[in-house]
């Protein structure tokens, strides 16, 4: 179901139609409003709220209408008409009639029927979907025509495609002011971490269906992947249920996942998108064999509560959230993303069969969620961290470099409410 409402009126019935739409100005606003031109023009007089105006009725704005009835646009249409006084240069009933019934769209003709239709979408939840089109090694029109048409039974969806000049931070942004139920990330974890930062400090929930290649974030919280990650996020979010996890701020950016120091960014930045589309989750592992022989230790300052301490390092990465493929966030065996804390992990391994001595150790901790134990391995929990290196080391933040050292990182506890299955209990 889509979360655009159409507007056309009659000359005689504009002026009801104004009443109308400035009684319900506080619904609408949650809407996509689009109008034939001079309708248009009035209600946002009337209003003050943002309308996509089309044609005027006698050049086709009601055809136009029409044929986004036919493509799935609209979720409903109001059409007040006068047929004791219509003008021959009016628009005709019968092709928008004809649109709805075919598509079984909602259409009002008159105040009452109008607020019929009212009642019935302040009942129902709206939801922004903000889709990166590049993501991923699949179909993505297909991908998207399965999310609408999955999610579209039970709310209404509006969707916004990222482009290069048209960050999923700005849709975000654009979509908060709109006042949704909801907000859904479909993309990498890059995109749904710029998503989960715009929600910070609201109390909207988001949806997260994973398209990327590592989809950490989903894997970490718990998200039923499977072989069919979209059709299971999507019931996940059609089930409701939703949990509190933490996020942090790295240098004031959002922070999902974690943040690498040294060995993770080289790694990052020298998987290249052609190898990721090969070789998926794969991609990084190759990349941080080769670095493995080329990473050297650093010079570093960490400052935590007030204490500073300095040593050398090989990498360091400070974790809000990571599944077990992150070895390098995995120094106590598991990273809870509900507890307040960030994972602070840092590795001093010199030699690259140390190195993988010590990651595989972390990795097998991982996975039976138990504490790697490791001389050459610090790992500590910590509210707020900061981090200088000499010389400048390069920093991963959620699969993205952006930048260099020196970082702050702070962890927001339970500051983003995600769409997630019920919490298992914690094993004895």
């Amino acid at each position: 179901m889509a979360a655009t409402i159409a507007f056309i009126a009659h000359d005689s019935k504009k002026d009801e139609l104004m009443a109308f739409a400035k009684t319900h100005r506080a619904l609408l606003s949650r809407y996509h409003l689009i109008a034939t031109e001079n309708t248009g023009i009035r209600l946002q007089q009337a209003t003050g709220l943002e309308i996509e105006r089309l044609l005027a009725g006698p050049q086709g704005g009601d055809l136009q209408i029409a044929a986004k009835v036919a493509t799935g646009e609209v979720a409903a249409v109001l059409f007040f008409i006068d047929p004791l006084r219509m003008q021959p240069r009016e628009p005709q009933v019968m092709p928008l009639l004809r649109m709805c019934a075919v598509h079984n769209v909602a259409i009002a003709f008159n105040l009452a029927t109008a607020e019929a239709i009212a009642s019935q979408l302040r009942q129902g939840r709206i939801a922004h979907l903000i889709f990166n089109p590049v993501s991923g090694q699949g179909n993505s029109e297909e991908e998207l025509q399965f999310i609408q048409d999955t999610l579209g039974k039970q709310m209404q969806v509006q969707v916004h495609l990222t482009t290069p000049e048209v960050s999923a931070e700005m849709l975000a942004r654009d979509a908060i002011a709109a006042q949704p139920d909801l907000i859904i990330a479909s993309g990498g974890d890059g995109t749904v971490s710029a998503v989960a930062g715009e929600l910070i400090g609201t109390d909207i929930p988001l949806g997260i269906i994973p398209r990327g290649t590592a989809n950490a974030f989903a894997v970490a919280i718990g998200l039923p992947l499977g072989l069919t990650p979209i059709r299971n996020t999507c019931e996940v979010i059609l089930a409701g249920h939703t949990r509190k996890v933490d996020l942090a701020l790295c240098n004031d950016k959002p922070l999902i996942l974690l943040a690498g120091i040294g060995y993770e960014a080289e790694t990052i930045e020298r998987t290249d998108r052609e190898a990721k589309r090969q070789w998926g989750p794969l991609a990084y592992v190759m990349s941080g064999w080769q670095q493995l022989s080329e990473q050297e230790l650093f010079e570093t300052e960490i400052e935590v509560e007030g204490s500073v301490k300095s040593f050398q390092a090989g990498a360091i990465t400070i974790a809000n959230a990571a599944p077990p493929t992150s070895v390098l966030a995995q120094g106590v065996g598991q990273v809870i993303f509900d507890d307040g804390l960030l994972d602070v992990t840092i590795t001093t391994a010199e030699g690259r069969m140390q190195a993988v001595t010590a990651m595989a150790k972390m990795f097998g901790a991982a996975l039976v969620k138990m504490d790697a134990n490791q001389a050459n391995t610090a790992h500590f929990g910590a509210k707020e961290i900061k981090v200088t290196t000499h010389p400048p080391q390069k920093v991963v933040l959620d699969g993205e470099v952006i930048g260099t050292t020196p970082i702050e990182v702070k962890c927001l506890p339970q500051g983003l409410t995600v769409f997630a299955p019920p919490a298992s209990p914690t094993p004895r």
